[in-house]
Order: C-alpha cells, then sequence, then structure tokens
C-alpha cells in the first residue's frame, strides 16, 4: 500500500466535508498538529491477531456516565467474520471518549480515518465513540431521504423515539446503542475502507507511478458522499444479513 505516512492533510478534515457548516471549531493546543481524534488520553492498549491481521486497539477512558457500548472481545467477533481480505493495512481500533465540546459539533457513533497516527505509526483506523448514558437522541422530523432511511436503521436497530413538536427524541441504552454500533456502524466503516480499496488500491499494478495513485486517490474522494454512503450502508448490510443467518443457525440472537 502508499506509503500511510505521506498523508494528504485533508483526509478527515473539514476540507473533505467535516464540519463545514460549523461556526464554532473544536480547539487544537497550539503546536499540536494532531486532529482532535488522535489527541488520546488515559488509554489502555492491546493487540489482538484475527485471521492472521495484527489489530491494534486503544481503548480510552470515559467519563462518568459515559460507557463503550462495545468491548474488544465484541468487536473481534465481529472482525473474525469480516474477509480478510477487507482488512486492507487497516490497523488501528481506537475506542476513544469524545470531549463534550465535540458531542456537541462532531457527533457520530464511528468514523473511517484513513491515515490515522498513533503511538508515531500510521494506518488506517476505525474509531467508535463513547455514549454519555444522560444524553438523549434527537432526530429532527424535517427529514431529507437520506435522513428518513437512517431514522429507520435506527429504528430497526431498537431505538424507541417519541415525537414532540420540533423532534424525535429516545434515551441512549446501552444494549440497544451497542446494536448500532457494533452490528452496522463498525461493518458501515469497513465498507468505507473498502470502497477505497477498490477504487485505490486494488485497481494498482506493479507499473503503476505515483501521479495514477494521487489520480485515483483523488477521484475517490471526489465522489459524492451519497455515492460513499451507499456503498457502505450496502457493504454493512450484506454483513449484517450474514451475520444474523450465522447467528440464527447457532441459535443465537443479533442486533
Amino acid at each position: 500500500m502508499y506509503n500511510p505516512t505521506r498523508r494528504s492533510k485533508n483526509i478527515g478534515t473539514e476540507n473533505q466535508g467535516y464540519g463545514q457548516s460549523n461556526k464554532l471549531t473544536i480547539p487544537s493546543p497550539h503546536g499540536n498538529v494532531k486532529s482532535f481524534y488522535e489527541r488520546l488520553t488515559h488509554y489502555q492498549k492491546e493487540i489482538r491477531i484475527i485471521n492472521n491481521h495484527e489489530f491494534v486497539f486503544a481503548v480510552e477512558e470515559t467519563r462518568d456516565n459515559s460507557i463503550h457500548s462495545c468491548s474488544v472481545d465484541d468487536i473481534q467477533k465481529i472482525i473474525e467474520q469480516i474477509p480478510s481480505e477487507d482488512y486492507g493495512e487497516l490497523r488501528f481500533i481506537i475506542l476513544r471518549q469524545p470531549k463534550r465540546k465535540e458531542e456537541i459539533l462532531s457527533p457520530v457513533w464511528g468514523r473511517l480515518i484513513y491515515s490515522y497516527e498513533f503511538e508515531e505509526e500510521y494506518f488506517p483506523a476505525i474509531i467508535l465513540d463513547a455514549i454519555d448514558l444522560n444524553k438523549k437522541l434527537s432526530w429532527s422530523r424535517k427529514q431529507s431521504i437520506e435522513d428518513q432511511q437512517e431514522f429507520e436503521r435506527l429504528k430497526e436497530d431498537g431505538h424507541l423515539f417519541i415525537e414532540t413538536k420540533r423532534n424525535f427524541t429516545t434515551e441512549l441504552k446501552p444494549e440497544i446503542v451497542k446494536n448500532t454500533q457494533l452490528y452496522r456502524t463498525l461493518p458501515h466503516e469497513f465498507g468505507h475502507y473498502v470502497h477505497y480499496l477498490e477504487i485505490v488500491e486494488r485497481t494498482e499494478d506493479d507499473h503503476d507511478d505515483y501521479d495514477k495513485r494521487e489520480q485515483r486517490m483523488d477521484y475517490y474522494f471526489s465522489l459524492p458522499k451519497s455515492e460513499k454512503e451507499k456503498f457502505a450502508h450496502t457493504y454493512a448490510k450484506r454483513l449484517k444479513d450474514r451475520f444474523t443467518i450465522e447467528n440464527k443457525n447457532n441459535g443465537k440472537k443479533i442486533g
């Protein structure tokens, strides 16, 4: 794979589409070039070999009333069922505690970072954010088609929404959030990475030069968000359907 240390500084930043409409900003300490999601504190590191591939887990300590809905063991069981050829060079799995301002400005279940700096190494990473059990999930009544589709997925995960004048709200329950993050967000982020692999990496041959690879990368990052989301949702649904069938055959219930 292309040397990840020569990463584009735009990958995963607001120039790629994150936070462009935010008037407020997430502060960065003076002299610290790391992105906010790379600045971990008080974490435990664990290495797991899954299908002969090394994954490095970093589990950040949570605040009071916040939890990681998935354990390292939970995540390993899902990754074991993902085709190993889809791992690429993805190495880091980060369970992080977002700062309070981040929860306001950049709330997510998880995210894929194409080049993530951890302990002076650069590799692709999937991040799953801790959730604050004191907060409620709010969903606007004014919904785009994509919003409606995601709203239905959340209800399928088990979230029970109450309708108000302006929006729909639901309390965050650990097991239901686990359904969302473990069985849908994690495969969804793998889906984004597989999409990247198919366009940028898997078309590569020994005679490709740097410029050709840069062109493929530019093409991938220029794709409409809707196209990338469709690919990732399709990938995640296909995996979840397979998990459901396999667990049903084993007498287990999923999601």
